[in-house]
């Protein structure tokens, strides 16, 4: 009778060389080890089209609606209501989309909109901020875990990518504990009871786009699991509310 190799111990390396994987572990959060980041040439390249794409979408929607904004004033008059009303509701989904993008800065385009229509503008980059921020959680949601780690990879983020491989096994309540396990011990039962006010914090946080801004913020709250939907709603919405609304009260010379 010919023995077996013994089965390797879960969570614990298999393998030699640039070969070595990792057995998934649900309680320990053991997961695939993480492949080396790639040539510094070749992440810089990757990263500079993904910024080149976001900035040619922003361009493409500036340039398409000052296009349609000419159509517009050339139609009857009877049509420029309903058209103007079309207009604006792309407008809306077309700058929720910006904002839902990793380090867009959502709270500079507000503030920038803001004080060029003061409270005219208001309700337009409400809506539309609770859109954008809300899409980037669902999406985060939905992301699979290595989407996000080959864009860290390419960033030489090598302990965010590991931190995430090994959160990607793990259910919600698991991923807290691991969490918890990487705070400091005195920090993390309070940033983790009141994560809620964090995320409203940081979503109001000027310069936020160097941590990737609302959008990015957003993505990783839903990718993290451990942010229930309708309490990131309800945080949206209150967070987002304070500038608009002190805008529509006072007038836009309050944020100059």
């Amino acid at each position: 009778m010919t023995d077996r190799p013994p089965a390797p111990e879960r969570g614990w390396p298999t393998g030699t060389g640039d070969n070595v994987t990792k057995i998934p572990d649900r309680e320990t959060g053991q997961a695939p080890a993480v492949p080396p980041p790639p040539p510094l040439r070749i992440a810089v390249l990757r990263t500079l089209l993904r910024i080149a794409a976001i900035v040619a979408l922003a361009v493409a929607i500036h340039q398409a609606t000052d296009w349609l904004m000419d159509q517009i004033v050339t139609m009857p008059i009877e049509y420029r209501g309903p058209a103007t009303i079309l207009l604006v509701g792309a407008l809306l989904w077309c700058y929720a989309l910006l904002l839902a993008i990793p380090f867009v800065p959502g709270v500079e385009i507000g503030l920038a909109v803001l004080m060029a229509y003061g409270a005219a503008g208001a309700p337009f980059v409400y809506l539309a901020t609770c859109l954008g921020l809300l899409l980037a959680y669902c999406v985060g949601r939905f992301l699979p875990v290595a989407s996000l780690i080959a864009v860290f990879r390419d960033l030489h983020m090598r302990r965010a990518c590991e931190l995430l491989s090994r959160m990607e096994p793990l259910d919600g309540p698991a991923r807290l504990a691991l969490l918890r396990g990487h705070l400091p011990e005195r920090l993390a039962p309070a940033a983790l009871k009141w994560r809620y006010l964090a995320l409203a914090l940081l979503i109001n946080l000027p310069g936020n786009a160097v941590i990737g801004g609302g959008g990015g913020i957003l993505l990783m709250a839903g990718l993290s699991r451990i942010f229930l939907f309708r309490s990131v709603v309800l945080t949206i919405v209150l967070a987002v509310a304070p500038v608009p609304l002190a805008v529509i009260i006072f007038g836009a010379g309050i944020i100059d």
